[in-house]
């Protein structure tokens, strides 16, 4: 299972790639989905020979509408929802809602409410069917959002990957693009258990050391890291 479509997938082989059945998108900007058709592209011939089933792609409504209208839409991308074939494609899209909760690749997925400049969600993904264990928690791109906080208080989060995209002094930038900067980061883990997992993501390229630094001068309670690329994480531990 894929969470988001990146650029990061490109570092993939093949045969991770082939491994990939579902895949939760957040939301419909290209950072989170550009990697998405070249996935497509890049198993379809395998998976055929292979008469394997169609990657599953799980996002709201509006996130899919964007796809179609905007990406597979055999103008800037071919439309991989009936390629190779109408009855045998290699993308299969399937429409979410928040506060849904179903299973994937054998996983419990809880779609969580996000609020961005777009329609966006968050996964709370448990390591089986069952949602008795802690649980790894993706915001996705996120502002200040009371709706999803009063849900994670519910929740045995183990481990939370938020967003962070800017520093303080590009506050307003980030009041007006929805995004988090330290202090708002702050503000929002205030209502998360202390013994909670965070990894901080999403930092604006050559801003990661002014933010992780800004994060640390806050000495908030949490343990906090940011994430990094090769990072792993046992899902249902804390």
């Amino acid at each position: 299972m894929l969470v988001d479509a990146g650029t990061g997938v490109g570092d993939l082989e093949l045969a991770e790639l082939l491994l990939i059945d579902d895949v939760l998108l957040t939301h419909s900007h290209l950072d989170h989905v550009a990697a998405l058709p070249l996935l497509a592209d890049s198993v379809l011939r395998q998976r055929h020979a292979q008469r394997r089933p169609p990657i599953r792609v799980h996002a709201l409504a509006p996130t899919l509408q964007a796809l179609r209208q905007h990406l597979f839409n055999d103008v800037i991308w071919p439309d991989f929802t009936v390629l190779p074939e109408p009855g045998r494609p290699v993308l299969e899209l399937h429409p979410l809602q928040t506060g849904q909760t179903l299973q994937v690749g054998g996983l419990a997925v809880e779609v969580l409410p996000a609020f961005h400049t777009v329609p966006a969600a968050g996964y709370a993904i448990w390591p089986g069917p069952s949602r008795e264990s802690p649980c790894w928690v993706f915001t996705g791109d996120t502002t200040t959002n009371p709706a999803l906080w009063r849900r994670l208080r519910e929740l045995p989060v183990g481990q939370l990957v938020i967003e962070t995209a800017f520093g303080d002094d590009d506050h307003e930038v980030a009041a007006r693009s929805r995004h988090l900067h330290p202090r708002l980061l702050a503000a929002e883990l205030d209502a998360l258990a202390a013994d909670c997992e965070v990894f901080v993501t999403h930092v604006k390229p050559g801003e990661e050391a002014t933010v992780m630094q800004e994060i640390q001068a806050l000495r908030l309670p949490h343990r906090i890291q940011a994430l990094g690329t090769g990072q792993t994480m046992a899902l249902g531990g804390r």
